[in-house]
């Protein structure tokens, strides 16, 4: 059976909180992958860090938005590290944007997935009017992973409410979902959260956690997490 594939987000700027994260949550029940984001990838030994990382399965959200011609040499520049599985950007971005980034990611390592992402999980249907959307989150979502997968993106992010219609849109494409929590977890910034087992039940390839599992008892937290699968 296909373990569950499970993304740590090590959301710190602290190196050794990074380590131990590492350390604690190793398993032989689940395919384990840590998502490092802007807040230690912004820090002045962050990129120095991932690019030593061997061995793990890595994954930088470095949420990529810019003109085609700036964000493919920001994808250049991340040539020299190694563990490099996947990298993301905004779909908002647009289409030749991301034809782009997929076609530079192709040439420094074919086996980088490029993933673009939608709505992010903090937005709800009024936030997202407020930033001039007039469409709800769901019409918008649908519009984005159409256009991800028009360019040759090889997965998707978005919400695991998203996930369930959004499968046959992206067949053949990785859904990977933040937002995840444990039943009766706090949400935090985040809106559109669910639990583990209701996201892959509707559709997601893998899921991405991270305070529900960094805080507190990491090794218990991730006995929780497989039980709760």
């Amino acid at each position: 059976m296909k373990k569950p594939k499970i993304f740590i987000a090590c959301d710190t700027t602290n190196i050794k909180e990074v380590k131990k994260i590492f350390l604690k949550t190793k398993t032989n029940q689940l395919n384990i992958g840590y998502k490092f984001g802007l807040e230690f990838l912004y820090t002045r030994f962050g990129r120095s860090f991932v690019s030593k990382i061997k061995n793990k399965d890595i994954f930088l959200d470095y949420k990529i938005s810019d003109i085609p011609s700036t964000s493919s040499k920001a994808i250049k520049s991340l040539k020299d590290i190694k563990s490099l599985s996947y990298i993301t950007v905004h779909v908002s971005s647009g289409y030749q944007c991301l034809k782009e980034v997929k076609k530079t990611t192709k040439k420094i390592n074919k086996k980088i997935k490029v993933l673009g992402v939608t709505i992010l999980t903090s937005f709800t249907n009024s936030l997202i009017k407020k930033i001039g959307h007039t469409r709800s989150i769901k019409d918008l979502v649908k519009k984005q992973a159409s256009l991800a997968k028009s360019a040759g993106l090889d997965g998707i992010v978005c919400s695991g409410y998203e996930a369930k219609f959004l499968k046959k849109i992206c067949k053949n494409m990785e859904i990977i979902t933040p937002g995840i929590r444990f039943k009766g977890d706090g949400v935090e910034d985040q809106k559109r959260v669910m639990t583990p087992a209701d996201a892959f039940k509707n559709g997601a390839t893998a899921i991405v956690m991270g305070r529900s599992i960094t805080k507190g008892n990491i090794k218990n937290n991730i006995q929780k997490l497989i039980k709760s699968l």
